[in-house]
């Protein structure tokens, strides 16, 4: 039978999932959105694919997963029904029809993901399910110098977690900044936050969160520039195995263009 293909970006607070994709006795968002497709469909002759794994808590400003389903469906309706149907943690963004060959996690060229944290003052509590707090001061100035170091291509063995003999550890990064936060913004929000934002075709298994948990070290003094250097032009030379939380992460947007 004809399988349809529709893309469809959605926004989620990952806050209450353990990720996107679907496993055993644990609330996923991928879950979530088969659930919400059995409701509208009342069968389960459909398949979701999303772009990305995602780790648990991890949240998504435009996240885009593909449905292939044996029928043609009107994509204003299906949209109006899912907004209808959706928890409100997640956020029906758009939906089109794509050619039956076009995959998005094959044909996605970059993925970009920030990461919001603050240090100092405690936050106020509600802050937790957006940005990491880190305790006592950092070296904001030092965290950027050491984010620009990340840029490039490098073997990323340093900043993967428990990678296999077929892993894949060469990986480009495009972008790769420390900026303040004026993103995201509310009243209960620390006066200063940060936002480590990082690009690139695509990421091992804790990458950013490791490569993150490098710069906090260098913030507090524990690794030097020097150090961060050395972990990527030498896999055995530095020992990277701080992964900071994962609520602070953020897939911000994935561009197939």
């Amino acid at each position: 039978m004809k399988k349809f293909n529709y893309i469809i970006n959605i926004q989620f607070l990952g806050f209450r999932y353990s990720g996107w994709q679907k496993q055993p006795n644990a609330k996923t968002v991928q879950e979530m959105i088969d659930k919400t497709f059995f409701c509208i469909f009342e069968h389960h002759n459909f398949k979701t694919l999303g772009a990305s794994r995602t780790d648990s808590k991890v949240s998504a400003n435009q996240f885009p997963f593909q449905l292939l389903i044996n029928e043609s469906l009107d994509t204003e309706k299906l949209l109006t029904n899912l907004e209808k149907n959706l928890p409100p943690d997640i956020r029906v963004l758009s939906v089109t029809t794509a050619d039956p060959s076009f995959s998005v996690i094959s044909q996605a060229k970059t993925k970009q993901y920030q990461y919001v944290f603050c240090f100092g003052k405690i936050p106020h509590s509600f802050c937790a399910p957006f940005m990491v707090y880190f305790k006592g001061d950092l070296d904001i100035e030092k965290m950027k110098e050491g984010a620009g170091l990340f840029t490039g291509t490098y073997n990323f063995k340093n900043y993967c977690y428990k990678p296999n003999e077929r892993t894949q550890l060469t990986r480009t990064v495009t972008k790769s900044r420390i900026i303040k936060n004026t993103v995201y913004q509310s009243n209960f929000f620390p006066e200063d936050s940060w936002i480590f934002e990082i690009e690139g075709p695509g990421f091992l298994r804790h990458q950013i969160r490791l490569m993150m948990g490098a710069l906090v070290s260098v913030g507090t003094g524990k690794l030097s520039i020097d150090d961060l250097k050395k972990s990527l032009e030498d896999t055995t030379s530095v020992d990277s195995n701080y992964i900071v939380p994962s609520s602070g992460l953020i897939l911000n947007k994935v561009d197939f263009s």
